[in-house]
Protein backbone atom coordinates (compact mmCIF):
# COMPACT_ATOMS: atom_id res chain seq x y z
CA UNK A 1 0.00 0.00 0.00
CA UNK A 2 3.09 2.31 1.00
CA UNK A 3 4.31 1.55 -2.29
CA UNK A 4 1.04 2.19 -4.37
CA UNK A 5 0.56 5.58 -2.57
CA UNK A 6 4.42 6.74 -3.36
CA UNK A 7 3.26 5.92 -7.09
CA UNK A 8 0.15 7.90 -6.84
CA UNK A 9 1.97 10.96 -5.29
CA UNK A 10 4.41 11.28 -8.15
CA UNK A 11 2.20 10.71 -10.68
CA UNK A 12 0.29 13.41 -9.18
CA UNK A 13 3.28 15.72 -8.93
CA UNK A 14 4.44 14.83 -12.31
CA UNK A 15 1.11 16.29 -13.94
CA UNK A 16 1.50 19.40 -12.23
CA UNK A 17 4.95 20.03 -13.19
CA UNK A 18 3.77 19.54 -16.79
CA UNK A 19 0.85 22.06 -16.67
CA UNK A 20 3.36 24.45 -14.96
CA UNK A 21 5.56 23.98 -18.09
CA UNK A 22 2.51 24.44 -20.29
CA UNK A 23 1.46 27.39 -18.80
CA UNK A 24 4.50 28.89 -18.52
CA UNK A 25 5.37 28.09 -22.36
CA UNK A 26 1.88 30.27 -23.38
CA UNK A 27 2.93 33.10 -21.14
CA UNK A 28 6.44 33.20 -22.75
CA UNK A 29 4.86 33.14 -25.78
CA UNK A 30 2.20 35.59 -25.32
CA UNK A 31 5.08 38.15 -23.59
CA UNK A 32 7.22 37.50 -26.67
CA UNK A 33 5.01 39.50 -29.01
CA UNK A 34 3.08 36.98 -30.52
CA UNK A 35 -0.59 35.25 -29.48
CA UNK A 36 -0.59 30.95 -29.80
CA UNK A 37 -1.74 30.28 -33.23
CA UNK A 38 -5.74 30.23 -33.97
CA UNK A 39 -8.32 29.79 -36.33
CA UNK A 40 -8.69 33.25 -38.10
CA UNK A 41 -11.58 32.80 -40.75
CA UNK A 42 -13.67 35.80 -42.32
CA UNK A 43 -17.56 34.68 -40.93
CA UNK A 44 -18.41 35.84 -44.41
CA UNK A 45 -16.30 33.48 -45.93
CA UNK A 46 -17.18 30.64 -43.93
CA UNK A 47 -20.96 31.33 -44.50
CA UNK A 48 -21.07 30.99 -48.34
CA UNK A 49 -18.93 27.55 -47.81
CA UNK A 50 -15.92 29.15 -50.32
CA UNK A 51 -13.01 29.82 -47.83
CA UNK A 52 -10.58 27.39 -49.59
CA UNK A 53 -11.24 28.49 -52.87
CA UNK A 54 -11.21 31.77 -52.05
CA UNK A 55 -7.72 32.38 -50.23
CA UNK A 56 -6.29 30.02 -53.20
CA UNK A 57 -7.40 32.94 -55.40
CA UNK A 58 -5.89 35.96 -53.12
CA UNK A 59 -2.81 34.14 -52.97
CA UNK A 60 -2.79 33.47 -56.56
CA UNK A 61 -3.32 36.94 -57.38
CA UNK A 62 -1.72 39.42 -54.44
CA UNK A 63 -5.23 41.00 -53.91
CA UNK A 64 -6.67 40.80 -51.10
CA UNK A 65 -10.69 40.50 -51.26
CA UNK A 66 -10.96 42.29 -47.91
CA UNK A 67 -12.37 46.23 -48.74
CA UNK A 68 -9.72 48.23 -48.64
CA UNK A 69 -9.97 51.13 -45.49
CA UNK A 70 -5.87 52.53 -45.75
CA UNK A 71 -3.94 54.46 -48.13
CA UNK A 72 -0.89 54.01 -49.78
CA UNK A 73 -0.07 57.59 -48.81
CA UNK A 74 0.43 56.78 -44.84
CA UNK A 75 -1.74 56.98 -41.89
CA UNK A 76 -2.65 61.30 -42.57
CA UNK A 77 -3.12 60.65 -46.47
CA UNK A 78 -6.80 60.83 -48.17
CA UNK A 79 -7.81 59.22 -50.92
CA UNK A 80 -9.90 60.99 -53.65
CA UNK A 81 -12.44 58.86 -55.68
CA UNK A 82 -14.70 60.15 -57.97
CA UNK A 83 -17.68 57.93 -59.49
CA UNK A 84 -20.27 57.39 -62.17
CA UNK A 85 -18.06 58.82 -64.93
CA UNK A 86 -16.53 59.77 -67.71
CA UNK A 87 -18.93 62.42 -68.26
CA UNK A 88 -17.94 64.82 -71.63
CA UNK A 89 -18.99 67.64 -69.58
CA UNK A 90 -17.41 67.38 -65.36
CA UNK A 91 -15.03 65.08 -66.30
CA UNK A 92 -12.31 67.41 -68.02
CA UNK A 93 -13.44 69.96 -65.09
CA UNK A 94 -12.86 67.59 -62.44
CA UNK A 95 -9.48 66.56 -64.10
CA UNK A 96 -8.64 70.49 -64.39
CA UNK A 97 -9.47 70.92 -60.00
CA UNK A 98 -6.87 67.96 -59.96
CA UNK A 99 -4.36 69.51 -61.68
CA UNK A 100 -4.30 72.77 -60.05
CA UNK A 101 -3.68 70.96 -56.76
CA UNK A 102 -1.42 68.32 -58.49
CA UNK A 103 -3.67 65.76 -56.41
CA UNK A 104 -4.33 61.68 -57.98
CA UNK A 105 -7.37 60.41 -57.72
CA UNK A 106 -9.23 57.12 -58.29
CA UNK A 107 -12.03 57.53 -61.21
CA UNK A 108 -14.75 54.62 -60.78
CA UNK A 109 -16.03 54.38 -64.28
CA UNK A 110 -19.01 52.45 -65.38
CA UNK A 111 -18.34 50.21 -68.28
CA UNK A 112 -20.61 51.81 -70.83
CA UNK A 113 -19.58 55.18 -70.32
CA UNK A 114 -16.43 54.44 -71.03
CA UNK A 115 -16.64 52.57 -73.84
CA UNK A 116 -18.28 55.98 -75.38
CA UNK A 117 -16.07 58.64 -73.98
CA UNK A 118 -12.54 56.83 -74.52
CA UNK A 119 -10.51 60.04 -74.84
CA UNK A 120 -11.51 60.84 -71.38
CA UNK A 121 -10.61 57.47 -70.01
CA UNK A 122 -7.08 57.77 -71.95
CA UNK A 123 -6.98 61.70 -70.19
CA UNK A 124 -7.40 59.99 -66.89
CA UNK A 125 -4.97 57.75 -67.39
CA UNK A 126 -2.19 60.12 -68.86
CA UNK A 127 -2.60 62.42 -65.78
CA UNK A 128 -1.95 60.10 -63.83
CA UNK A 129 -5.04 58.73 -62.00
CA UNK A 130 -5.92 55.25 -61.64
CA UNK A 131 -9.12 53.09 -62.48
CA UNK A 132 -11.36 51.54 -61.05
CA UNK A 133 -14.61 49.52 -61.99
CA UNK A 134 -18.18 50.64 -60.95
CA UNK A 135 -20.05 47.62 -63.18
CA UNK A 136 -22.02 47.86 -66.13
CA UNK A 137 -25.23 49.27 -65.20
CA UNK A 138 -24.68 50.58 -61.98
CA UNK A 139 -26.95 47.95 -59.98
CA UNK A 140 -27.38 49.15 -56.61
CA UNK A 141 -29.26 46.16 -56.12
CA UNK A 142 -25.90 43.32 -57.05
CA UNK A 143 -25.97 42.16 -53.86
CA UNK A 144 -29.39 40.56 -54.34
CA UNK A 145 -28.94 38.99 -57.98
CA UNK A 146 -27.39 35.67 -58.83
CA UNK A 147 -23.17 35.43 -58.88
CA UNK A 148 -23.66 34.54 -63.03
CA UNK A 149 -25.06 38.28 -63.53
CA UNK A 150 -22.53 39.48 -61.11
CA UNK A 151 -19.43 38.58 -62.67
CA UNK A 152 -20.93 39.61 -66.09
CA UNK A 153 -21.54 43.14 -64.89
CA UNK A 154 -18.20 43.70 -62.91
CA UNK A 155 -15.92 41.39 -65.69
CA UNK A 156 -17.58 43.24 -69.13
CA UNK A 157 -16.64 46.89 -67.22
CA UNK A 158 -13.31 46.10 -66.89
CA UNK A 159 -13.02 44.65 -70.20
CA UNK A 160 -14.65 48.42 -71.95
CA UNK A 161 -12.66 50.28 -69.27
CA UNK A 162 -9.48 48.63 -70.21
CA UNK A 163 -10.06 49.10 -73.69
CA UNK A 164 -10.96 52.85 -73.71
CA UNK A 165 -8.10 53.55 -71.95
CA UNK A 166 -5.43 51.41 -74.29
CA UNK A 167 -1.66 51.13 -74.06
CA UNK A 168 -2.05 48.22 -71.55
CA UNK A 169 -3.40 50.32 -68.83
CA UNK A 170 -5.40 48.21 -66.10
CA UNK A 171 -8.09 48.84 -63.69
CA UNK A 172 -6.93 48.53 -60.39
CA UNK A 173 -10.25 48.27 -58.10
CA UNK A 174 -13.75 47.09 -57.93
CA UNK A 175 -16.30 49.31 -56.28
CA UNK A 176 -19.73 48.12 -55.88
CA UNK A 177 -22.50 50.16 -56.70
CA UNK A 178 -23.81 51.67 -53.26
CA UNK A 179 -21.71 49.39 -51.89
CA UNK A 180 -23.51 46.24 -52.61
CA UNK A 181 -20.67 44.12 -52.08
CA UNK A 182 -20.93 40.41 -51.50
CA UNK A 183 -18.52 37.27 -50.70
CA UNK A 184 -19.23 36.59 -54.84
CA UNK A 185 -18.17 40.16 -56.25
CA UNK A 186 -14.90 40.81 -53.81
CA UNK A 187 -13.53 37.17 -54.64
CA UNK A 188 -14.35 37.92 -58.31
CA UNK A 189 -12.58 41.45 -58.26
CA UNK A 190 -9.68 39.92 -56.33
CA UNK A 191 -9.43 36.74 -58.67
CA UNK A 192 -9.29 40.13 -61.81
CA UNK A 193 -6.44 41.89 -60.36
CA UNK A 194 -8.63 44.31 -58.35
CA UNK A 195 -9.16 45.30 -55.14
CA UNK A 196 -12.55 45.69 -53.22
CA UNK A 197 -12.62 49.50 -52.79
CA UNK A 198 -15.13 51.31 -50.62
CA UNK A 199 -15.29 54.85 -48.84
CA UNK A 200 -15.45 56.30 -45.39
CA UNK A 201 -16.55 59.88 -46.51
CA UNK A 202 -20.00 60.06 -48.26
CA UNK A 203 -19.88 63.65 -48.94
CA UNK A 204 -23.64 63.18 -50.31
CA UNK A 205 -22.58 65.42 -53.47
CA UNK A 206 -24.44 63.31 -55.75
CA UNK A 207 -28.22 64.80 -54.04
CA UNK A 208 -26.60 68.21 -54.68
CA UNK A 209 -27.16 69.69 -50.91
CA UNK A 210 -25.11 72.65 -51.65
CA UNK A 211 -21.00 73.06 -51.85
CA UNK A 212 -21.48 74.21 -48.47
CA UNK A 213 -22.93 71.09 -47.09
CA UNK A 214 -20.52 68.83 -49.32
CA UNK A 215 -17.37 70.49 -48.11
CA UNK A 216 -18.59 70.23 -44.23
CA UNK A 217 -19.78 66.67 -44.82
CA UNK A 218 -15.78 66.18 -45.72
CA UNK A 219 -14.96 68.15 -42.24
CA UNK A 220 -16.72 66.55 -40.05
CA UNK A 221 -16.40 62.87 -41.35
CA UNK A 222 -12.84 62.72 -42.02
CA UNK A 223 -12.05 60.59 -38.47
CA UNK A 224 -14.19 58.17 -40.01
CA UNK A 225 -10.99 57.02 -42.81
CA UNK A 226 -9.21 58.31 -45.75
CA UNK A 227 -11.40 57.83 -48.75
CA UNK A 228 -13.63 60.41 -49.73
CA UNK A 229 -16.36 59.60 -52.68
CA UNK A 230 -17.28 62.38 -55.27
CA UNK A 231 -19.27 62.01 -58.79
CA UNK A 232 -18.47 63.12 -61.83
CA UNK A 233 -21.38 61.62 -63.47
CA UNK A 234 -25.37 61.35 -62.75
CA UNK A 235 -25.78 64.98 -63.35
CA UNK A 236 -25.26 68.44 -62.86
CA UNK A 237 -21.73 68.30 -60.89
CA UNK A 238 -21.39 71.93 -60.90
CA UNK A 239 -21.38 71.16 -56.59
CA UNK A 240 -19.04 68.62 -56.90
CA UNK A 241 -16.71 70.38 -58.90
CA UNK A 242 -16.56 73.75 -56.62
CA UNK A 243 -16.50 71.78 -53.30
CA UNK A 244 -13.99 69.50 -54.66
CA UNK A 245 -11.73 72.95 -55.12
CA UNK A 246 -12.05 74.05 -51.72
CA UNK A 247 -11.97 70.80 -50.27
CA UNK A 248 -8.23 69.84 -51.92
CA UNK A 249 -7.72 73.68 -51.18
CA UNK A 250 -8.58 72.86 -47.30
CA UNK A 251 -6.72 69.39 -47.16
CA UNK A 252 -3.74 71.60 -48.43
CA UNK A 253 -4.02 73.81 -46.00
CA UNK A 254 -4.19 70.75 -43.50
CA UNK A 255 -1.20 69.65 -44.46
CA UNK A 256 -2.53 66.46 -45.41
CA UNK A 257 -0.87 64.76 -48.34
CA UNK A 258 -3.33 62.41 -51.09
CA UNK A 259 -3.06 59.32 -52.37
CA UNK A 260 -4.43 55.93 -53.56
CA UNK A 261 -6.29 53.00 -51.85
CA UNK A 262 -3.95 50.38 -50.69
CA UNK A 263 -4.22 47.78 -52.91
CA UNK A 264 -2.23 44.68 -51.48
CA UNK A 265 -2.08 45.15 -47.72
Amino acid sequence: MDKQGIRARLAVAASAVAVGATVWGVAAFVESGHTPPQRNVSPEKEADGKGDQASGQQQAQGIPESIAHASEGGANAVNITIDDGPDPRWTPKVLDVLAKYDVKATFCMIGPQAKAHPDLVKKVVAAGHRLCDHTMDHDTTMDKKPLAYQEQQILEAKKLIEEAAGGGAKVDYYRAPGGAFTPDSRRIAAANGMRPLGWNVDTKDFEKPGTAAIVDAVKREMGNGPTVLFHDGGGNRTQTVEALDQVLAWLKEQGKPTGFPVRTS
